[in-house]
C-alpha cells in the first residue's frame, strides 16, 4: 500500500535463491496450525516432549530498558516475554508478506498473516493469546495414574536445606524442586549417560541432582551440586556440612515481662 495514498502495488513473486533456507517457505493458516500443534507436543511421537521442551529453553536473550528480557532464542524457536508469560514460535517475512506464530505454554496458539513488507504490528498475536487466556482459561487435563520408577519415587516429597522446606515432584518426565515459600520451580531432566538428574533452570542449570543413600547408619540425602537436602531440618544422622549441634533443637529463651 502506498504510504500517502489509497493505492496498491502488487509484489512480484520472489525467489531468494541461496537465501531460500532462511525463510522462503510458503504455507497456509491450516498448515501453520498443524505446525503449532506439533511444536506444542500434540501431534504424535515425531519428537520426544523432552526434546520439544529443550527447544524452548533460552540459549540467548535480548533485554530492553525496564524489562529483564523481552526476546529470547531457543533451538530454532523465538521466545517472547509477554507480561511475564513465556511464548514461543517464530515470525516470518518475504517481500509483501509478514507472519507470526506464537504459542502459549498451555498449547494454545495464534497465527497472524498480513500483506505487508514492514509496518504490520505483530504484537496483536500476544494480545490475542492474552484475551483468550482471560476469557477461556485452560482446563486441567484429565487425571490418570502414572507409573513412576522406584528410584524416582524415593526422591519425591518434602526435603529441607537447613530449615527451609522444599518439595520434589515428578511431572512430564521431569523432576520439579519447589520452595515452599513460592517462586518458580527448578526443573531437572534425567541424563541418559549418567542416570543423574540435570538442572535446567537458573542458578542450578547444569547441576546434577542425585539421591545418596549412604551407609546403614546414615539417612538418605539429596545432593544438588554439593547442596545437601535432608528429610527433616538439620537431621543429625545426615552428613550436614559443619555438623549439627549435639544439643539439638531447643525452645527459645523466654522474654521478660
Amino acid at each position: 500500500m502506498h504510504p500517502h495514498a489509497d493505492l496498491l502495488l502488487a509484489e512480484p513473486e520472489h525467489d531468494a535463491g541461496a537465501m531460500g533456507p532462511a525463510g522462503q517457505l510458503w504455507t497456509t493458516v491450516a498448515d501453520l496450525a498443524k505446525w503449532a500443534a506439533f511444536l506444542a507436543g500434540q501431534r504424535g511421537d515425531l519428537l520426544a516432549k523432552d526434546t520439544l521442551a529443550e527447544m524452548r529453553e533460552p540459549a540467548g536473550v535480548d533485554d530492553i530498558p525496564g524489562q529483564p528480557w523481552a526476546l529470547g532464542y531457543g533451538l530454532g524457536l523465538q521466545l517472547w516475554n509477554s507480561g511475564g508469560v513465556r511464548l514461543y514460535g517464530h515470525s516470518g517475512s518475504m517481500p509483501g508478506f509478514v507472519g507470526m506464530l506464537q504459542i502459549a505454554e498451555d498449547g494454545t496458539a495464534v497465527i497472524v498473516l498480513a500483506n505487508s513488507t514492514v509496518g504490520a504490528d505483530m504484537t496483536v498475536a500476544a494480545d490475542l493469546l492474552k484475551i483468550l487466556a482471560e476469557a477461556e482459561p485452560a482446563g486441567q487435563p484429565e487425571w490418570s495414574p502414572r507409573q513412576v520408577p522406584d528410584d524416582v519415587r524415593a526422591m519425591l516429597g518434602t526435603w529441607y536445606w537447613g530449615p527451609a522446606p522444599f518439595t520434589v515432584s515428578h511431572s512430564g518426565g521431569l523432576l520439579h524442586l519447589t520452595h515452599a515459600g513460592g517462586g518458580p520451580p527448578v526443573r531437572f531432566r534425567r541424563s541418559g549417560e549418567t542416570g543423574d538428574w540435570i538442572g535446567l533452570d537458573g542458578y542450578h542449570a547444569g547441576e546434577p541432582l542425585t539421591l545418596v543413600t549412604g551407609s546403614e547408619r546414615s539417612v538418605p540425602v539429596l545432593n544438588l551440586g554439593s547442596f545437601l537436602y535432608t528429610r527433616t531440618p538439620y537431621d543429625a544422622a545426615a552428613p550436614v556440612p559443619g555438623g549439627v549441634d549435639p544439643a539439638g533443637w531447643m525452645a527459645p529463651p523466654s522474654r521478660p515481662g
